[in-house]
């Protein structure tokens, strides 16, 4: 696991919590915030499976 999956899994936790307040309290902004955390972090988890898959074609076999 690299940087970048470290990150996404963050990013998806953070979101998914200010997402769930967000709702909770009726904080709209709050609950934008964690729905675009966790989009990030779905990026985030692209961009590490990206690289894995790149490290893994310049290994000779």
């Amino acid at each position: 696991m690299d940087k970048e999956h470290v990150k996404s899994a963050a990013d998806k936790a953070s979101g998914a919590v200010k997402e769930t307040a967000g709702k909770m309290t009726g904080n709209e902004k709050l609950e934008a915030e964690g729905k675009y955390d966790k989009a990030k972090g779905e990026v985030r988890e692209v961009v590490g499976d990206v690289k894995d898959a790149a490290k893994k074609a310049d290994k000779p076999s």
